[in-house]
């Protein structure tokens, strides 16, 4: 059983939490006083809070992998504010506006904000010698959660068909097949080719939410993502493959 972490950590942790849930209920209760949107729900706030608070119980579950660290880490705090950011994202989904082409544009801001600090926390995580499993997790569930969110809004949109719906299952149908076979939740390597696959698939998917792509051409740039990822959880899984334990046979 792993051992819960330092309560120092825990306090560090929820600060950061409470710090960046006000800011996300600010956040948003401007945008209901200040700039409302016709046509959306009064379940926009309570959606975003809830993803939200989903997402940092679950952070708050692998928290004792970020000891022996006392603190967060700033690196940890930029990517809980990119989750933030995936709940406002996630809140807009079943949302009708009626300007959607101003809502496309607003959803096109936040996912880029989301994906350019994705390139700050593992520097600064570096730089501030903060980098530890837990975070490397956390920033990589999140970028999961990015993908499958905006996959949703690509679908809502009309710019691709359900198949689009794989892009953003695969991560979890990685994690769902490992409860099967263990050998899949071996550590992998570290690889370029995985993180640069993982910023284009969420490139793509910003791209086909712009208004101004259409829905054939989107179509086309978001099946390329979901090809170069097949192609890459394929190239990970035949790494795992070759790599699995083998169980000694013995004869009679």
């Amino acid at each position: 059983m792993t051992a819960p972490a330092p309560a120092g950590l825990r306090r560090d942790a929820a600060r950061a939490v409470a710090r960046v849930a006000l800011l996300l209920a600010a956040g948003l209760a401007v945008v209901a006083v200040v700039a409302p949107l016709d046509g959306m729900s009064l379940w926009l706030v309570p959606k975003a809070l809830a993803v939200f608070g989903i997402g940092a119980l679950l952070m708050w579950a692998g928290l004792a992998t970020h000891a022996p660290h006392a603190r967060f880490g700033a690196a940890n705090g930029i990517t809980l504010g990119r989750l933030a950011l995936i709940a406002l994202l996630a809140a807009a989904i079943g949302e009708a506006p009626a300007d959607p082409a101003a809502f496309g544009w607003a959803l096109v801001a936040l996912a880029t904000v989301a994906a350019l600090l994705d390139a700050v926390d593992g520097p600064v995580a570096r730089r501030r010698q903060e980098a530890s499993p837990f975070g490397a997790r956390f920033d990589m569930e999140t970028d999961a959660l990015l993908i499958l969110v905006l996959c949703v809004l690509v679908l809502q949109q009309g710019k691709a068909g359900a198949w689009i719906l794989a892009s953003g299952a695969m991560r979890y149908a990685f994690v769902a097949a490992a409860w099967r076979w263990p050998w899949l939740a071996r550590p992998l390597p570290p690889s370029r080719r995985r993180k640069t696959v993982c910023v284009a698939q969420i490139t793509t998917l910003i791209v086909c939410l712009a208004p101004v792509v259409e829905a054939p051409w989107a179509g086309l740039v978001a099946g390329a993502g979901l090809l170069a990822l097949v192609g890459s959880f394929a190239a990970d899984v035949r790494w795992l493959a070759r790599h699995r334990p083998r169980t000694l046979e013995t004869g009679p």
